[in-house]
Formats: C-alpha cells, sequence, structure tokens
C-alpha cells in the first residue's frame, strides 16, 4: 500500500463525507477475512495499517498460558519470554505474521472495502434526501413496466409504482412524464426503495397546494379529501380570511386551477366544497352538486338523515352510490338520503339548511 491510499480516504472524507477513521477501521476488518481466507488461518490476527507509512502488517494474537493446548491461539509462558521477559499468564502477545504476498490482496481488499463504503455512503444521502420528501409529489418519467410494477425514473433512483397504486383511467409508456406521490421510503440490503402512488388522495392534495398559491401560503386550507381515482373526488377547503372565497380560490380564474388539475389526473372529476364544524352544513356542502333540504344529525352515532327534494335524489346518491360514498368520506359522518316526499311519509323533521353554493369541476364546462 502506498501513500495513494492515504489520499484517496482524505479525498472520500471531503467529498463524500465518509469518516477516515470509518474506512480504516471497515479495511482492517476485511483485510483479517482476507487473511484468515486467503492463507487458511484460524488464529487470532490484528492488522495494522499505517496509512501515513503506507504499511499494513499482520500480526497473531496469542494468549500467554502454562499448558498449550491449540498453538493456533495459545503460546506458553516460557516462549513468549524469550520475546518480552516481562510478559506474565494472562497476557496477550503478538507475533507479526505478514504474508510476503500480503500486499496484492491487501490492496485488492481495500479498493473492494473502499468502492463499497462509497457505494453505501451514496445509498445513504439518497435515502436521506428521499426519506425527507416522502408524502410528497414529484414528477418522475416512466422507464419501463412489468406485471407487478411501472418504473418510474425521478432522477437519483428509480422509484416503484404498483399495480394498484396506478389508476385506471390510464395507461403508461416509455418516457410519459408524470407526477407521484411518494408513499413510502425503505431501507434494503440493495439500497434505498421508493414506493409511489398515482391513486393516493395525498396526491390530489399535493396538486392543489401547486396549482394554488392561496394553499400553499396557508390562507386556504384544504380540510378533507375523499377520492376514487380515476372517476371522482371531492376536497373540502376552508379560510380564516372571511373575505376570501376558498372554494373560488381553488377553482381559479374561468376554473384554470381547477381544470389544469383535471387534465393531471386524465379527467378525473373533482368538486370543491366549503368546510363547515358544523355537520349540518358540512354534510350539506359535500353532498354537491345536489340540492339539500334538511340535515338531521345524530351526535351519538355520528349519523346524519339528509332530505332532498325528490328530483335530486338520484343526484345526491350518485352513480352506484359514489356522490353519497364519497361524501361520508370527506365529512367523516354517515349519510342517509332520504327524499322529500319519503321523508314526508316517514314523519322526519329537523333542522333544515339549504346547502352553500359549492362549485365542482362538471359545472364549469
Amino acid at each position: 500500500m502506498s501513500n495513494e491510499l492515504l489520499d484517496a480516504l482524505t479525498m472520500l472524507e471531503r467529498e463524500k463525507g465518509i469518516s477516515k477513521e470509518i474506512l480504516l477501521d471497515a479495511i482492517e476488518a476485511a483485510l483479517i477475512s482476507a487473511y484468515k481466507r486467503n492463507f487458511n488461518q484460524a488464529q487470532n490476527v490484528r492488522v495494522d495499517v499505517n496509512p501515513e507509512r503506507g504499511s499494513m502488517k499482520v500480526y497473531a494474537r496469542k494468549d500467554i498460558v502454562d499448558d498449550v493446548f491449540d498453538p493456533r491461539l495459545e503460546i506458553s509462558a516460557e516462549q513468549a519470554r524469550l520475546i518480552n521477559p516481562s510478559y506474565q499468564v494472562g497476557d496477550i502477545v503478538e507475533i507479526e505474521v505478514t504474508p510476503k504476498d500480503f500486499g496484492r490482496i491487501a490492496a485488492q481488499t481495500a479498493k473492494q472495502v473502499v468502492t463499497q463504503r462509497v457505494r453505501e455512503a451514496e445509498r445513504g444521502v439518497i435515502y436521506t434526501e428521499f426519506i425527507d420528501r416522502e408524502e410528497d409529489i414529484m414528477t418522475g418519467i416512466v422507464q419501463r413496466q412489468d406485471s407487478r410494477f411501472i418504473y418510474v425514473n425521478l432522477g437519483k433512483i428509480e422509484a416503484l409504482l404498483p399495480a394498484a397504486e396506478q389508476m385506471p383511467n390510464e395507461s403508461y409508456k416509455p418516457h410519459d412524464r408524470i407526477k407521484v406521490f411518494l408513499t413510502k421510503v425503505e431501507k434494503t440490503t440493495k439500497g434505498p426503495q421508493i414506493f409511489v402512488s398515482r391513486t393516493h388522495p395525498g396526491l390530489l392534495k399535493r396538486l392543489f397546494e401547486l396549482e394554488v398559491p392561496e394553499i400553499y401560503d396557508g390562507t386556504v386550507e384544504i380540510k378533507s379529501v375523499a377520492r376514487e381515482a380515476g372517476d371522482r373526488s371531492k376536497i373540502s377547503v376552508h379560510s380564516d380570511n372571511r373575505d376570501l372565497d376558498p372554494v373560488g380560490s381553488c377553482v381559479g380564474p374561468k376554473g384554470q386551477r381547477v381544470q389544469a388539475i383535471v387534465n393531471e389526473l386524465k379527467g378525473e372529476k373533482i368538486d370543491i366544497v366549503k368546510w363547515s364544524k358544523d355537520p349540518v352544513d358540512f354534510v350539506a356542502n359535500a353532498l354537491s352538486p345536489s340540492q339539500v333540504d334538511e340535515v338531521i344529525v345524530n351526535e351519538d352515532e355520528k349519523a346524519t338523515t339528509v332530505i332532498v327534494p325528490d328530483n335530486q335524489l338520484s343526484l345526491a346518491i350518485g352513480k352506484r352510490g359514489q356522490n353519497a360514498r364519497l361524501a361520508a368520506k370527506l365529512t367523516g359522518w354517515k349519510i342517509d338520503i332520504k327524499s322529500h316526499s319519503d321523508a314526508v311519509k316517514l314523519g322526519l323533521t329537523g333542522s333544515g339548511v339549504i346547502m352553500e353554493e359549492n362549485l365542482s369541476a362538471d359545472e364549469l364546462e
């Protein structure tokens, strides 16, 4: 070994942030394994690496005993005192056993260790960078696809988009640019592994943060999101600023902001509703675009009965119950929808509320 290794270790410490001492410890441990493997030795050894001098030496470590049972691991007190008269039984003596051609093996081993540690350090940097971006949105490029995953290039690493996280109304081709939501970052033996999604509700939330400055700066807050990816979503918004219309801010001039998100999600319909701490108002708003006559609240069961005009019943329930299902997810309340005529027959009465004006992407077309 020459002083070139010392220079290399110093450069790696400066550029990669890998401690020189950590690298030297790793090299010494690897050299012990290399010595035992290449020279068929089972004895206890210590490898001394001196980067300043550019030398590597191997020392056999033997216990000093009265009676020697295993000469590979033990040495008699009599023989030990020939080396140094001060040795006592129970001490450990070190004897240099550096093989003649150990330098070649040492150089190869040191190179392997340094390469491995650099790779681990780079993986660590990538992991640290992406773990901080968990539950964030990134733009990637589709690389390839198999039966389980679509592989998305995020620059420094390839992310996995599982089949269950792919939107049913989308098809993906190599070199397509797509926005993805980082759901999980894991450490594995092969380096960091990143899972992304196109169906996660968080993707919708992040898209609104990108498109709506009032959400990004905190003036408008997204309170809840309910999503059936590729088909329809609902999002509730709120602002403490009474002079600001949170729904209008999200829709944007001539619907440009919400339309940009609809386009990114390949035509997924989006209802934007006004959040309220009053469940009567919130549930009525969540059933947009249908009209609501009354909302009867059962606080104990966190359930509501919603009365709608007869001609609004199918709209309130939605296709295959989707509108009611999304409204229930959005509000966290159970919702039972009755037509006005059915409510009269059942004798239902409650505190009525007229639904506040909300806008959906459908109504902008």
